[in-house]
């Protein structure tokens, strides 16, 4: 197959992707969270393809993949507000799953690092509100977020456990990346 063959190739790769994390991403908006203590908590299901993305493609690839997601699915139904959240909250997340990926698969599984991706979008987040609020008291609500961050991390890496072991695609893409 020629470079450009290959490259056209994980284009597709990568847009197919994106318009996933897009739709998961909006559907999830709709979702009605009903835990009245932690307003503003989410699942996090659209941070599926950012996992997907870590273990099967490039870094740079992964990286414009996440930064596509976020402006398509500010563009289709949201506001600069939730583009300056979600932005602060995926890039730290994705950075922080990325560099705890580093440490190996025998330390820390797919699930433990998509727990530390959820508690880090959320940190993320949180570091936008207090600075638009002027205040670092916004913090306070970390525990309550880490916690939910947690909760969905570990739902999140279930699930990309569950991906990777029955979708013979992913497993082949994962296997060519640690190969790289």
């Amino acid at each position: 197959m020629s470079s450009t063959q290959s490259r056209t190739r994980q284009y597709i790769y990568i847009a197919l992707l994106c318009a996933q994390g897009v739709i998961i991403g909006l559907l999830e908006r709709m979702i009605p969270f009903p835990f009245a203590f932690a307003p503003g908590a989410k699942l996090g299901l659209a941070n599926l393809i950012t996992i997907v993305s870590l273990f099967t493609m490039s870094v740079p690839d992964s990286f414009f993949l996440m930064l596509l997601r976020l402006l398509l699915t500010t563009l289709l139904g949201g506001t600069l507000s939730t583009f300056l959240y979600s932005s602060a909250g995926a890039f730290l997340s994705w950075l922080g799953m990325l560099l705890i990926m580093q440490l190996g698969e025998k330390r820390v599984s797919m699930i433990g690092i998509s727990a530390a991706g959820g508690i880090l979008h959320n940190v993320g987040q949180l570091v936008v509100a207090s600075a638009i609020a002027g205040s670092w008291t916004v913090m306070l609500y970390l525990p309550v977020l880490a916690f939910m961050g947690i909760l969905s991390g570990i739902a999140v890496g279930i699930a990309a456990n569950f991906l990777f072991e029955h979708v013979d695609t992913l497993q082949r893409l994962r296997y060519t990346r640690l190969k790289e």
